[in-house]
């Protein structure tokens, strides 16, 4: 199921100063989440799994189940929104997992997508929304509750989080040299306009709040403007006081949108 993978020089590099001891693994099916009999085949390339688990209260009723699955003692590795690449601190070692579709992407920018991650992987900061909210996902959730499904709740939670650790790995993206810098400068450039029709789009209804969150949100680690009312989470304030802050912004935004 898992083999190490291969890394380029520039990777190896990111990977010495970001992640030492992170092992770069290449999937062999694509996945949103890994079942628990999948995953535990990392115990085989790994020394240790420690499933994550959080208190029941932590998840809100109605919540998309997989939400409460990785909530549980289940060993869940990928949610909904991960991408190509994922990462998790399950693993003693911790893993950086590549799936076959990262394939169909540019090399520099699968590339990017692996480097991005080993930075990540190398912060002291959680790996789910879950992980960063924590008792105050209820409160989240029951701010966006008149707007938003509970799904699409899950889904501007999600871009939360990317924007929480976008706001730490864009200084290193950054500093990067070429060709990883290209193609994080090169991704800047592409996502640049289509972040700035967002406010058009959601006027027209073209485009709704949640899937508006998931790209302004994936904006930030590439030190974008964000347009209202995303660009309040591209601050220092918000790594300064973490959830709180997301759940005041999601009050405001959503009394904001129900009185317009």
């Amino acid at each position: 199921m898992f083999t190490e993978r291969t890394l380029s020089e520039p990777l190896k590099s990111v990977k010495e100063r970001h992640a030492p001891d992170a092992l770069v693994l290449d999937s062999a099916e694509n996945f949103e989440s890994l079942l628990p009999a999948q995953a535990e085949d990392l115990l085989l390339v790994t020394d240790s799994v420690v499933p994550a688990t959080y208190p029941d209260e932590w998840v809100p009723p109605n919540s998309p189940e997989v939400l409460a699955r990785y909530a549980s003692s289940d060993f869940i590795v990928g949610m909904p929104g991960d991408g190509s690449v994922v990462w998790t601190h399950q693993t003693d070692p911790s893993v950086v997992i590549c799936k076959p579709r990262l394939e169909e992407s540019p090399d520099s920018f699968a590339e990017f997508l692996v480097a991005e991650a080993l930075v990540e992987v190398g912060l002291d900061a959680p790996e789910h929304f879950l992980g960063l909210f924590e008792s105050d996902y209820p409160r989240f959730a029951a701010a966006c509750a008149d707007l938003l499904s509970p799904a699409e709740t899950y889904q501007v939670a999600v871009a939360c989080h990317d924007a929480y650790l976008g706001l730490q790995t864009r200084d290193v993206f950054a500093d990067w040299e070429e060709p990883l810098f290209e193609a994080w400068a090169d991704a800047s450039d592409r996502l640049e306009p289509r972040v700035d029709g967002l406010p058009g789009e959601m006027a027209r209804n073209e485009t709704s709040f949640a899937e508006a969150a998931e790209l302004a949100c994936s904006a930030v680690k590439h030190a974008g403007e964000l347009p209202p009312p995303f660009e309040a989470l591209d601050a220092s304030v918000y790594l300064d006081h973490g959830s709180d802050y997301a759940v005041e912004w999601a009050e405001r935004t959503v009394d904001a949108l129900a009185d317009g």
